[in-house]
């Protein structure tokens, strides 16, 4: 017999998800944000967005998706 499979995740479980400023466009598509706490982060930018040629200037109001340890994120949405 075979042996059973662990039940799978939920893609998004475990991710904060917070809206920032961007206050600076850097080299390969990464940015530096402000976030609404008050600090400044690095962020890049998601695959569709960059597929479907999303751009992402300075003063744009943008939704991340930090990673675990808070100092890296990955914008996922322009508002």
């Amino acid at each position: 017999m075979r042996p059973r499979r662990q039940p799978r995740q939920p893609k998004d479980q475990g991710k904060t998800i917070v809206r920032g400023i961007v206050v600076e466009s850097l080299p390969a598509t990464t940015f530096r944000v402000r976030l609404e706490k008050g600090e400044e982060i690095l962020a890049y930018l998601s695959g569709k967005m960059r597929i479907h040629y999303i751009k992402i200037l300075p003063g744009d109001t943008v939704t991340l998706e930090l990673s675990e340890d808070g100092a890296r994120g990955r914008i996922t949405r322009r508002m």
